[in-house]
């Protein structure tokens, strides 16, 4: 069981009896599970119980730190940078509706920070999750659609990021540090 098609992601894995299993959460909504015999029993095979939506965690918390977002009297006694943090990695390693929630917190925090407050150059993993979605959708332009909210959520987030950096005078910095040698490299060359 994964969180994961690829199954590379929170990867649970189990055999044998019933004893040997035990609970665990995985992060997003979305479940990827396989099962494969050895054919050594005649047995049915496994039965396991998915419990969705644990309200106290990952949703509490979200609406708790929304709200204190939206308080413009509370924002200033935030820990901002250590927030930040804590939310971009939260954004990196959720998928689904939980990313999309973490991104919206992110975007509220660049919007609201008064000064240098996050560092930036921590969103380098979704800038490259971002510019992967656009070059896919530069190759399937025979494919008109709707942009997916994950790609929207990130283009909002970028654009309103952009504009905070030239606001602060850093966005050379801030652009060389979200980019790989590699692609400096071939937008040099190009």
């Amino acid at each position: 069981m994964s969180s994961s098609g690829d199954f590379q992601q929170d990867r649970h894995s189990f055999s044998g009896s019933p004893q040997k299993w035990n609970d665990f959460e995985l992060p997003g909504d979305t479940l990827y599970y396989r099962f494969t015999s050895d054919m050594s029993n005649t047995e049915w095979g496994y039965k396991f119980t998915v419990t969705a939506g644990h309200l106290g965690r990952f949703q509490t918390g979200f609406e708790i730190l929304k709200q204190m977002l939206s308080e413009e009297r509370v924002v200033p006694h935030l820990p901002l940078a250590k927030i930040w943090e804590w939310q971009v990695g939260v954004a990196c390693r959720q998928t689904g509706h939980q990313r999309l929630k973490a991104i919206h917190l992110l975007l509220k925090i660049v919007q609201c920070s008064a000064q240098r407050d996050c560092d930036l150059t921590l969103l380098k993993p979704l800038w490259q999750l971002f510019t992967h979605m656009e070059n896919n959708l530069c190759h399937d332009m025979a494919k008109p659609g709707i942009l997916l909210p994950l790609h929207r959520a990130l283009a909002e987030l970028f654009f309103v990021t952009e504009n905070r950096v030239t606001e602060l005078g850093s966005l050379q910095e801030y652009l060389l540090a979200l980019n790989t040698e590699d692609h400096l490299h071939r937008c040099t060359a190009q």
